[in-house]
Order: structure tokens, then C-alpha cells, then sequence
């Protein structure tokens, strides 16, 4: 089995405003053993947000047998806020992919980013993609969404025709297009982005897991000042076709108020 949590953890703020990330950590762990652990929402240095400390680096040591990917959206060195993902199985690529962030005057927005990292599991190489779409705007949204459907395209095309292969670095590594993309994408079910998503190739796991039930709420399940919209679903797993037939179990922690969002398990069969 492998295992798969995407969290937003909101740089560890839970809804009673106490940032801690050793009750992240201890969330995390409660949901069972994962193979890859991938969060939205880590600060470093940002002087702002928990009093300016690395989180990257605390969550690594929190997670001492995982290897950590950072990918920044915002980088403005020593500052930088984006994606983690830590992995403890071997991580044979990784690719960060900046998001296009389109002109849209009179509303906040900011650099988005998705980390793609190739892992070496036990059903062998899988790519893991995680990622945070912009919330204030659906033009954004959409525009992201098209940059990951032709990233996947370009990975797919390339996988059947596979360049010629010589001495590194053009030496060659696994790309498949086996994927499981998964975050905070901000779309909630039925938006015109969440279709322009959830399209062949990509698979709602939620839906190909529990297809008689409704999408859980993700977010404002308990942080109702935030979100007085109440709880909804914003966070998700998208799979490809040979992926989808894997899923094994698809779970959301609707207990915990460490963070603004819930967390989200996925486990796929290994073969």
C-alpha cells in the first residue's frame, strides 16, 4: 500500500490561533503510517508568520525518517512561502513548476507553485504533485489549472517517445505519467474550474472512492469567523486512469482543529 496526505496546515495556525507544529506533526502521525506527506501553507523567515521561523526545517525534524522538498511561491530570500513535501520512500526527480500568475488589477493575488517530485514506491515510479491555486480569483484558478493539464500532457508525450538516452546528465530517469496531483486548489465541486480539472485525464479519487457521497468539507469546519460560509470542499486528490483503479481508501480528519483545513489520506494499492 502506499499512503498519501495532502494538508493545508495553514503555516501550523490552528483555530484556536496558536501556531504549533509539533500538533501538526502529531495529526499527521494519528492518521496511520504515509509514504508521502505533502502541505500547503509553510512559511520560512517570514518575520509575520510564526515569529519568523524556518518551518520547513522544523517539519523535517519532526519527520526525521522523510526526505523534504520545499517549493517556494513566494522567494524573497531569507522569506519564502509555499509547498513542502516529504517523502520516505526515494525520490528520483523532483521539478518546481511556477503557476502562471496572469494581470488582474484591484484584488490580492500572488505567485503560485507546484512541486512534482518522481518516487520510487512499491508499484513502482509514481510522480506526486502538489500544489495551492490561487483563492481570489477564478481567472487564476483556471489558468492554473490549464498549466497542469499540459504539464501532464507534455509528461504523458514524452513518456511515449522517450528521447534518446546517453551519458548524464542526459542519462535517463522515470517520468511516468502515473500521477496523483493533490492540494488546496480553492475549487469547490461543480465550479467551471473544478470541470476544466476533473476532465480525462484527470479522476476525482473522491468520487471514484466513495462515488455515493457527497465531497466531505475540507475547510471551515470548525474556523467560522474565517470561513462563515461554512464547511465546504476546496481540497482534493486527482489521479490518472491507471492510478484511480488503485484506490483503496480515500479518509478526511474531521476532527482536528489544528488548522483552517483538514487533512486528506489517500492509499492506493500497490498493484
Amino acid at each position: 500500500m502506499t499512503a498519501i496526505v495532502s494538508w493545508n496546515i495553514q503555516c501550523g495556525k490552528g483555530c484556536d490561533g496558536v501556531v504549533d507544529l509539533e500538533r501538526i506533526a502529531g495529526v499527521v502521525k494519528a492518521m496511520g503510517e504515509a509514504d508521502v506527506i505533502c502541505m500547503q501553507e509553510v512559511a520560512r523567515n517570514d518575520p509575520e508568520i510564526a515569529a519568523g521561523a524556518d518551518q520547513a526545517a522544523e517539519l523535517e525534524a519532526l519527520f526525521p525518517a522523510y526526505q523534504l522538498l520545499f517549493g517556494p511561491g513566494l522567494d524573497r530570500p531569507p522569506r519564502q512561502f509555499g509547498n513542502l513535501l516529504l517523502s520516505r520512500v526515494p525520490v528520483l526527480q523532483l521539478f518546481l513548476h511556477l503557476l502562471p500568475q496572469p494581470a488582474e488589477g484591484g484584488i490580492k493575488h500572488m505567485q503560485r507553485q507546484a512541486i512534482e517530485a518522481v518516487l520510487e514506491t512499491r508499484g513502482g515510479p509514481l510522480r506526486v504533485v502538489t500544489t495551492h491555486l490561487e483563492y481570489y480569483s477564478a481567472h487564476h484558478r483556471g489558468v492554473q489549472v490549464e498549466r497542469l493539464r499540459a504539464l501532464q500532457d507534455e509528461v504523458a508525450a514524452n513518456e511515449a517517445r522517450p528521447p534518446k538516452a546517453a551519458a548524464s546528465p542526459y542519462d535517463p530517469t522515470p517520468r511516468p505519467a502515473s500521477l496523483v496531483l493533490c492540494g488546496d486548489l480553492n475549487l469547490l465541486p461543480g465550479d467551471a474550474e473544478y470541470e476544466g480539472l476533473f476532465r480525462p485525464p484527470f479522476i476525482d479519487a473522491w468520487r471514484r472512492a466513495r462515488p455515493d457521497e457527497p465531497h466531505p468539507p475540507t475547510t471551515c469546519v470548525f474556523d467560522l469567523p474565517q470561513w462563515p460560509m461554512g464547511g465546504h470542499c476546496r481540497d482534493y486528490f486527482a489521479l490518472t486512469p491507471d492510478l484511480a483503479s488503485r484506490v483503496a481508501s480515500f479518509k478526511v480528519d474531521l476532527e482536528t482543529d489544528a488548522s483552517d483545513h483538514q487533512p486528506l489520506r489517500l492509499e492506493l494499492h500497490d498493484e
